[in-house]
């Protein structure tokens, strides 16, 4: 396994400096050892077992179940920078499923080996927690209504993993759109098929990430057309072939992964819409983009970020900025719910807790992560139109709309 420590950058920052900042916003993190940990969990024989804490994820809201497929993408035409190989990617979709996928296994967050390798590299304990349950069932077959399902891709931050925002995209899913999530390989904790498990090994750029992009939304189109895109030739499940409808593709991602959507935007037009997660959009955008997209800030503001104020003049189709009080760079993702649980686990004070995700209520921001984006892609790939998106909503008082 490739071991490396996560780097901090102007384009993105980890969970290691996030928790670096609970640190030194208080005591030192009285954190479970290594050791403490594998005895609790039977690893050793020096205590009595006791399992190990599971972390959870609220379910989505949408009428539909959700189901979940991995896929082994193998890009022949671009070899990977660090290997000389053809490029590998591991990728998620994630879909409405039918009424009887409750007879399907739930998808882990992460797989357990990664999910180990992912809390060492944040430097947390390894076996601090086993990795929750989404929603998603593995396998099951897909809703079909007749029409294609939208599609919406999702790009990750520096050194984090495809499962990172699970929470908004099992809502998308739930309210029947089929959501592609990538591990941008090389800044990802991934794991392939033949139980390869690699983390992240150098810094990447949102270039970088949005080279990606194209290969995957090729692979989607394969889909669309009814062809099984795994390199390994793994069965899809019943109805994903053909389900998908490429000419109402949206894409969404956080941090680094913000500023790859704008850039995959302006070089590929088959993405109508785009949605980031306080993104610092650097390197400038010098570039108009004419179709919809919508920033959800936090730290990277455009009264404290040149580059995201240069995108925003660059912004000539529909665009909105929104931003919710109280809120760290790592708010508006599964962090909300997920850091909590570690702090209780670890032993962090509220004033840690707090210096890493911020001040907003954990609950309301689940709720602030579920509707935005939905309501979002529901009016530019749906053409349904949202309130939510008009103004300061009753609903959501803590949201300010930005001029």
């Amino acid at each position: 396994m490739t071991t490396t420590t996560p780097f901090t950058s102007r384009a993105g920052t980890t969970r290691r400096h996030a928790l670096g900042l609970a640190l030194a916003a208080g005591t030192a993190l009285p954190l479970v050892s290594t050791a403490t940990a594998r005895a609790a969990t039977g690893r050793t024989g020096s205590r009595a077992a006791t399992p190990a804490p599971v972390f959870t994820l609220p379910g989505p809201t949408g009428p539909h179940p959700v189901g979940t497929v991995e896929l082994h993408l193998v890009d022949p035409a671009r070899p990977d920078p660090d290997t000389g190989r053809p490029r590998e990617l591991m990728a998620s979709v994630w879909y409405p499923a039918r009424g009887d996928a409750g007879r399907y296994p739930l998808a882990p967050w992460m797989q357990a080996d990664v999910m180990r390798a992912f809390l060492d590299g944040i430097g947390l304990p390894p076996d601090l927690a086993a990795a929750p349950l989404t929603a998603g069932r593995t396998g099951a077959p897909v809703h079909r209504t007749g029409r294609g399902l939208p599609v919406v891709l999702y790009s990750h931050g520096a050194h984090s993993h495809r499962s990172d925002h699970t929470i908004i995209v099992q809502e998308l899913a739930s309210h029947g759109y089929a959501v592609v999530t990538v591990d941008h390989t090389g800044d990802a904790f991934t794991r392939f098929p033949d139980g390869r498990v690699l983390t992240p090994r150098r810094p990447m750029g949102p270039a970088d990430f949005a080279a990606d992009l194209p290969f995957v939304l090729d692979r989607v189109e394969r889909l669309a057309a009814g062809h099984n895109p795994d390199a390994d030739g793994r069965p899809l499940p019943d109805g994903l072939a053909g389900a998908l409808d490429t000419s109402r593709i949206g894409c969404f991602g956080w941090s680094k992964g913000g500023t790859a959507t704008a850039l995959t935007m302006l070089a590929d037009r088959r993405v109508k819409a785009g949605l980031s997660l306080d993104a610092p959009m650097s390197p400038t955008v010098t570039t108009d983009l004419n179709r919809p997209f919508l920033m959800m800030t936090a730290v990277y503001t455009r009264a404290q970020d040149p580059d995201a104020a240069v995108f925003w003049d660059h912004l000539k189709g529909w665009r909105l900025n929104v931003q919710a009080a109280g809120v760290t760079h790592h708010s508006y993702g599964d962090n909300e719910m997920l850091f909590p649980q570690v702090a209780k686990a670890t032993g962090m004070t509220d004033e840690q807790l707090k210096a890493a995700i911020g001040t907003l209520d954990p609950a309301r921001a689940l709720k602030i992560q579920q509707a935005y984006p939905l309501a979002f892609f529901d009016q530019h790939l749906l053409g349904r139109r949202s309130h939510l998106l008009d103004g300061p909503s009753r609903a959501f008082p803590e949201v300010s709309y930005l001029p």
